[in-house]
């Protein structure tokens, strides 16, 4: 099944230059859910930052704990109400969920309502509304489609103009509005932001009197890498563990000889060894007819780790920890199948002398990576 992956790309810009911004954005991903949440703190500077700083990591934790989309809004909702009224840290917010197949879920709190685009025209999303105290609170529920957008702003955008010869401000209808115009000159989605930037600063007229944040949640065809390193810890489930790994949609990566002997038996291929090999770094890789890359194991993925912060113009040019940077940087989800089966080579001292870590512990670190990256890692232990 394709892998729908939802791409989000968010701008905050400070009213006062130098200074934090008020308004903060926060993203998360799971199995099968994409969060995104924008909240705006009252005021600006490091006051605000610190109220939306606390509002949108509240709120993600309550998700990430399991906590129905609906009732950590209403939670965090009952605490801001609070806040607003003793004078504490405050901050409004909308939060966007987003399944795997695009059904799509916005809450909103003071919040202008989401723009849904759609080939080259912009809509403001209905949604029910109604009041809690003297808040206004949103609901919007539709179905992101393989090449629409989400947009989303806070009401710096919104109020751009207001006091500035717009009598009401720019408002959520007008972004809408000038979002289509835009689409249909040929401008891509990919480029709305900066535009509506700008578009609110002219609206400002160059001073900006409040803080603006813009969303983009674009929705498309997704980039899978699954990797399969280590035995499993049963040999019994070798054959059942590579039919799982060969069936997975997207690049196929084993990382491991001994692994990689597995595989080739139980789809009875030839596995050969790479005869053009010529790092003098990297340890050598192979080949097995429908797998994009084979590789050492551990070694290798020590390697990965320690240059996943580099320039890729200082790595190798041929080399199968080169190659296996590439593929796995593009990715947008990681699928790792994990054996777990006992290592003696762990044991040997080059592994302790030249600061090697087992499997295990390496991937680890690497799943820490991929997901500081945005990725999607979806580890299976066998």
């Amino acid at each position: 099944m394709e892998y729908l992956h939802f791409e989000i790309n968010s701008v905050n810009v400070s009213k006062l230059p130098g200074k934090p911004c008020g308004d903060v954005s926060v993203t998360d991903r799971s199995k099968g859910i994409t969060v995104h949440i924008l909240a705006d703190g009252l005021g600006s500077g490091t006051k605000a930052n610190i109220a939306a700083t606390m509002c949108s990591s509240r709120l993600k934790e309550l998700i990430i704990r399991g906590m129905s989309l609906k009732r950590a809004f209403s939670n965090i909702v009952k605490t801001m109400e609070h806040a607003r009224i003793n004078d504490l840290p405050y901050s409004v917010f909308s939060v966007a969920r987003i399944l795997h197949d695009g059904t799509t879920s916005v809450f909103g709190y003071e919040m202008p309502a989401p723009i849904l685009i759609s080939g080259r025209n912009a809509s403001v999303v209905k949604r029910s509304v109604e009041n809690f105290n003297d808040a206004i609170i949103g609901e919007s529920n539709f179905n992101l489609r393989k090449g629409d957008a989400l947009l989303m702003v806070t009401d710096g955008v919104t109020q751009s103009g207001l006091g500035k010869g717009i009598t009401n401000g720019w408002e959520i209808d007008g972004v809408a509005e000038y979002v289509t115009r835009l689409l249909n000159e040929g401008y891509k989605k990919q480029d709305l932001i900066p535009l509506i930037i700008e578009k609110a600063k002219n609206n400002w007229k160059n001073k900006l009197e409040d803080d603006c944040s813009v969303s983009l949640c674009f929705s498309r065809k997704g980039n899978v890498v699954n990797i399969f390193t280590g035995a499993p810890s049963d040999s019994k489930n070798d054959s059942d563990v590579v039919n799982e790994f060969k069936q997975m949609h997207g690049l196929k990566i084993v990382c491991g000889a001994t692994t990689a002997k597995i595989v080739a038996r139980e789809l009875d291929c030839h596995l050969q060894i790479n005869e053009n090999f010529s790092s003098n770094i990297a340890p050598p890789d192979y080949h097995i007819d429908g797998i994009d890359l084979v590789t050492e194991g551990a070694v290798t993925l020590n390697q990965l780790y320690n240059v996943w912060d580099i320039d890729s113009k200082f790595l190798e040019k041929f080399s199968p920890v080169t190659e296996l940077y590439h593929l796995v940087k593009i990715a947008d989800k990681i699928n790792l199948f994990v054996g777990q089966s006992f290592n003696p080579a762990s044991k040997d001292i080059s592994f302790v002398q030249t600061g090697t870590l087992i499997r295990s512990k390496i991937v680890e670190l690497l799943v820490q990576k991929f997901r500081g990256e945005d990725k999607l890692v979806e580890i299976n232990y066998y």
